[in-house]
């Protein structure tokens, strides 16, 4: 299945682990820019106006590197080239790890989830013939792309790779590990998946809402130390006038059965890639696939 919705707005707030936990007025350093194709905005609490322009550099040039390894979009991404030449040499540790969730979903999902699914969606989304859409179909395979740390391979021509529906959430993680080493111990990293850290900075534990496709807040819940994703397989449509959503299985006769779907979990990679997963089971399912990931829970379905 893919997702490759782009978030249009990326949100960081984060607070200096000095900070008195009851001050009334912290001193608050803001940045508006661009990154990971999104708007990106980010408030620092407690922070001089040197310190914090150095760590918004900082993560301005993480978002940078982790979007020249996995975007779809950069000609120079790892992912790109991967897709472009069938085979990359020397991948960097990121890629590897992310590889090896994938790995770890598809076969908890007995295949549903496949990132393999690339030249499918693009078939689809370019509004390609019946044919050519089947024949996209039969390229999809998890178990035709072999990696470690030398290479990453396909076997076979045509092949293609897209990790969005488990990226956002490994960068989100990144972010937020970024800035905990910066001496940040409350932080919000919020990518439409969230990694949140600590505590806001009243003291109390971050608040986070589940949206449905039409913007309406369905479920609310509070995070410390805990990531949260939601995947909605209507979200976002591909193709002209299509009804076809950006979340979809390989499979003709496997549509997704969930309209809305909210898990929590220890990292926000884990819970992008189970929630984006999860569309495509019913309850019951869902329910026995978390199971095979300690510390994983499914907050919100419908």
């Amino acid at each position: 299945m893919s997702d490759l919705s782009r978030r249009r707005f990326l949100t960081i707030a984060a607070a200096s682990a000095a900070l008195p936990a009851m001050a009334a007025t912290p001193t608050v350093a803001h940045w508006n820019g661009r990154a990971m194709g999104a708007r990106v905005s980010m408030k620092l609490a407690g922070i001089d106006a040197t310190t914090a322009a150095q760590i918004f550099t900082a993560v301005e040039q993480e978002l940078m590197r982790l979007e020249g390894i996995f975007s779809l979009y950069r000609t120079d991404s790892e992912v790109t080239r991967l897709n472009l030449n069938g085979a990359l040499r020397n991948p960097s540790h990121e890629l590897l790890q992310v590889l090896s969730l994938c790995d770890r979903l598809n076969r908890a999902s007995n295949g549903a989830f496949d990132p393999t699914i690339q030249p499918l969606w693009l078939a689809v989304a370019q509004g390609h013939s019946a044919a050519a859409i089947e024949q996209a179909r039969a390229l999809v395979d998890w178990t035709a792309l072999r990696f470690d740390a030398s290479e990453v391979r396909f076997d076979g021509a045509g092949r293609g790779l897209t990790l969005n529906g488990v990226a956002q959430g490994f960068v989100t993680d990144k972010i937020a590990s970024l800035l905990k080493s910066h001496g940040l111990r409350d932080v919000l990293v919020d990518m439409g998946e969230i990694a949140a850290l600590g505590h806001d900075t009243d003291g109390s534990n971050w608040s986070a809402g589940v949206e449905d496709t039409d913007g309406t807040v369905v479920h609310r819940l509070e995070l410390s130390d805990r990531a949260l994703a939601t995947s909605a397989p209507m979200g976002t449509r591909i193709g002209a006038d299509s009804g076809q959503g950006h979340i979809f299985a390989a499979s003709p006769t496997q549509a997704p059965l969930r309209r809305v779907v909210s898990v929590s979990a220890s990292n926000a990679a884990l819970a992008d890639g189970l929630s984006t997963t999860l569309c495509m089971f019913a309850m019951e399912d869902a329910r026995i696939m978390i199971e095979s990931f300690p510390g994983a829970q499914l907050e919100f379905s419908a």
